[in-house]
């Protein structure tokens, strides 16, 4: 495996350094806000403008600083999604409830993001316990197959960043009021990303819509935060009839695309992928789509869904056809 070298120093995961740092070209993986509030949950987007010696970028990995907490990544079409959690240094509060463990790096596999193009991925999570003045290093990792980059290196105290080679992409922090929005995101996981148990039920009050044998109910969506281009929906499907039937689509008109996806976690790595073959409903089952298991992913969302509204879509089943369904939004936390 060919590898590019870095020259410079690299820091480990938990690294928090001086503000005296807090430089890159725009050529390197950078963010695009790279200012963050103290004890804010923000949306951390990182710029890929390019990709390894002109070969396709295939995988991004990005290691999660101390400090950085409670972490949700942004779902990409065509990309799986891996989240590795660990232990936290410290405890955290989340709410009311002590916190030691959660995400602590992020990556986007098997992809394609040509050397032409240019992307963004993006992590939700919370800054906490870090002092204004100081920075927050992300680690990336850049895959082109077998060539990779390691965007990690740091300056030394007072140094200058910009004769760097492959900089680590860096927030600065910056004194705030605190954190007022309740982790206004999806819950990626129906866990918090954090060893806690999120709400993970269905929604108490959604219509139910039949389509020939099958009943679908319960159905919701989960608020969104401004300018974040994926929601996530949910409901219940039972088939009371005595043949099997087969969840192959579903449309909306509030996103540009609707996908069916299926969350796994397994030795503390949780994966998510798209089920093109959608979802069997077995003669006599019932099948449920929740947080944390089976879902909608709503991608490309033309206006973030707001609690108290209701997000349209259309089902198609195998042998049942089609039915419309409207979604509730409920709040981040599915209430």
């Amino acid at each position: 495996m060919k590898t590019i070298k870095t020259f410079g120093k690299t820091f480990g995961l938990a690294v928090v350094i001086s503000a005296t740092a807090f430089a890159s070209a725009e050529a390197h993986v950078t963010f695009l806000d790279r200012e963050a509030k103290q004890d804010s949950t923000i949306l951390a987007t990182l710029q890929v403008p390019h990709g390894c010696d002109g070969k396709a970028t295939t995988e991004v990995r990005v290691k999660l600083p101390e400090g950085f907490v409670f972490a949700k990544p942004q779902p990409k079409a065509g990309w799986e999604l891996e989240v590795i959690k660990g232990d936290y240094q410290k405890t955290y509060d989340n709410h009311g409830d002590k916190v030691k463990t959660g995400a602590i790096e992020v990556r986007w596999r098997n992809g394609n993001l040509s050397d032409d193009f240019y992307d963004t991925f993006v992590i939700q999570g919370k800054v906490s316990g870090v002092e204004a003045g100081s920075s927050l290093v992300f680690p990336v990792t850049q895959m082109c197959g077998e060539t990779v980059t390691a965007w990690d290196q740091v300056a030394a105290e007072g140094g200058d960043a910009h004769g760097l080679k492959s900089p680590a992409p860096l927030l600065k922090v910056v004194a705030g009021e605190g954190d007022h929005d309740d982790m206004a995101g999806m819950d990626m996981s129906g866990m918090n990303m954090s060893g806690t148990a999120g709400m993970g039920a269905a929604a108490p009050a959604g219509e139910t819509v039949k389509a020939g044998d099958l009943e679908v109910s319960g159905g919701f969506a989960k608020a969104m935060l401004p300018g974040q281009p994926v929601g996530g929906g949910f409901f219940t499907m039972k088939n009371n009839g005595q043949t099997d039937d087969r969840l192959v689509s579903v449309s909306s008109p509030a996103a540009g695309e609707v996908q069916i996806h299926e969350m796994v976690t397994k030795d503390n790595v949780m994966r998510m992928r798209q089920l093109k073959d959608g979802i069997a409903i077995g003669a006599g089952e019932t099948v449920k789509l929740e947080p944390g298991n089976l879902h909608l992913m709503f991608q490309k969302v033309k206006m973030p869904f707001k609690q108290g509204d209701t997000v349209p879509v259309t089902l198609t089943f195998e042998k049942a056809g089609k039915v419309d369904l409207a979604l509730q939004v409920l709040s981040a936390q599915g209430k």
